[in-house]
This record gives structure tokens, C-alpha cells and sequence, in this order.
């Protein structure tokens, strides 16, 4: 079991090709999962943990509803958007400057097989770094992700999770609005729940976060989480 995990940030970077890059490191560690059950040979697989931030897109999971996309194509373009239908689970949602992107692509046969308890530690890492800046997230059953005020008229949510899992590899992962514009979530019923608003931290702070600073303190508790070795 190889417990290490190669962090990458990508920085600013097109949806497509990171998407492309996923599936390349996707691929890897699934052939050597397939070569493994060959050959009977036992090489360690690799995991990968992905930072980025998009410019402006909007992407539709395999079980989405297209309608939920408020937009046609010239006001996409209007808006510099871009939008891709693709293989992660759940709906619409948006990515944009602003916003911390994490794709983890783990073999969790290294970790744990369980895809429900690999959610909810993704969940966890988000709360336990929203908590360091005084805000109380929470889940909202039925729904992954992370969320204030579940149950009340004022429920908003801060941070969408989408993932493909195949043989224990998952790609995809979680995007935690920081400094985002929410106003392009206006163009959206984001992950197709109607009457839900967004937030960011940014919003509930009432001041620019250091998103640098934001990304190490998910890093330090998906690691704890994990028990996994960041590299």
C-alpha cells in the first residue's frame, strides 16, 4: 500500500486539458492495477493530488439535467464561459477564478475501499479548514458537498464534490468557493437544486481570503484524514 501522495498545482488552467490530464494519470495507475492482476506482480500504485483553478466553465455530470444551464451558446460566449457534459456523478456546476479546484486521483485500495467514506472525508477536509476561519460547515444529508445552515430558509452552499471512481481509482473531486464571483452561479440551477443559494468565503468573511493559504490548510487535514503522505 503506498500511502504517498504527489500534490501538483497547476495554477490557472483550461478545463479540457486538465480533464485530459486526469484521465492520463487516471489511466496509469489503472494499467498498473490491470498489470498487477496479470502478471501477479505487485508494483506500487500512484496516487496524485491536483490543485488548479479554471477559467470560467461550466460542467455537467452524468446524471445531469442539460436544462439546468440557463444559458444558450452566445451568451456562454458573451460571458467567456465555456461548458462540458462529462463523466463525474452529480449535476451542473461552475468553476472560475476565485475558486480552489481539488482532483485527488488516488488508488484507494492504498487507503480504503469504501467510495461513501472516501465523500465524507473530502467533506471533513473542507469543514475542518472552514472552521479555522470561524465558519461552521456542515452536510446536508441526501446532498455531498458542504454547506451553512442546512434546515434553515438561509441554507447556501460553499463547496460542490462531483467524482468517477473505477477499479478504486478516483478522479474529479471538490470545488470550494473562495474568492468567486457567485453572480455566474445565476446562470445556473447549481447541481440541479432548486431554491438553494451559494456562498464563499469571501461572502461570509466580508473580506478577500488568501487562497494559498486556504489550500494548505485542505492539504494538512486531507493528509491527517488519509493518513496520507504528502509529496
Amino acid at each position: 500500500m503506498n500511502k504517498k501522495v504527489q500534490l501538483q498545482d497547476l495554477g490557472n488552467k483550461d478545463y479540457k486539458e486538465t480533464w485530459d490530464y486526469q484521465e492520463e494519470l487516471f489511466k496509469e495507475i489503472v494499467d498498473i492495477k490491470v498489470q498487477n492482476r496479470r502478471e501477479e506482480t505487485s508494483i506500487a500504485t500512484p496516487n496524485y493530488f491536483l490543485y488548479v483553478e479554471h477559467p470560467h466553465v461550466y460542467t455537467l455530470g452524468k446524471s445531469g439535467d442539460v436544462s439546468n444551464l440557463l444559458l444558450s451558446e452566445k451568451q456562454l460566449e458573451a460571458k467567456g464561459a465555456t461548458f462540458y457534459k462529462i463523466n463525474r456523478g452529480g449535476d451542473i456546476t461552475y468553476h472560475g477564478p476565485g475558486q480552489i479546484v481539488g482532483y485527488p486521483i488516488l488508488d484507494l485500495e492504498n487507503f480504503f475501499t469504501d467510495i461513501h467514506k472516501y465523500l465524507r472525508f473530502l467533506e471533513e477536509a473542507i469543514i475542518l479548514t472552514l472552521a479555522e476561519y470561524g465558519l461552521h460547515g456542515t452536510r446536508s444529508e441526501g446532498e455531498t458537498g458542504v454547506w451553512f445552515d442546512v434546515g434553515t430558509p438561509f441554507a447556501r452552499k460553499i463547496c460542490a464534490m462531483g467524482v468517477r471512481a473505477s477499479r478504486w481509482v478516483t478522479m474529479h473531486g471538490f470545488a470550494l468557493n473562495v474568492n468567486a464571483d457567485l453572480g455566474y452561479f445565476d446562470n445556473i440551477i447549481p447541481c440541479g437544486i432548486k431554491g438553494k443559494a451559494v456562498t464563499s468565503m469571501h461572502a461570509e468573511l466580508g473580506e478577500v481570503v488568501n487562497e494559498q493559504e486556504v489550500k494548505e490548510k485542505i492539504v494538512k487535514h486531507f493528509q491527517i484524514l488519509f493518513e496520507a503522505e504528502i509529496v
